[in-house]
């Protein structure tokens, strides 16, 4: 996902929260160990990409279980 909205083929549902949703992805690569940078990552591996991306969504599904308590 590219961080500058004019070049990303990802659209929002609510264009204003692709700051969160940054914020959220950078902080999930951190987790697993990922270095992104600000823009491009095309030269992340399928791997690094799928970490980051799996990890977003297991924080996503916590955070929808905690919400259900």
């Amino acid at each position: 996902m590219a961080s500058n909205s004019s070049t990303s083929s990802n659209k929002l549902v609510v264009p204003e929260a692709r700051a969160a949703l940054d914020k959220f992805k950078m902080e999930a690569a951190s987790e697993v160990g990922v270095n992104l940078k600000e823009g491009y990552n095309g030269d992340l591996t399928s791997r690094e990409a799928g970490s980051v991306g799996g990890q977003m969504v297991k924080k996503m599904i916590q955070s929808y279980e905690e919400g259900m308590k």
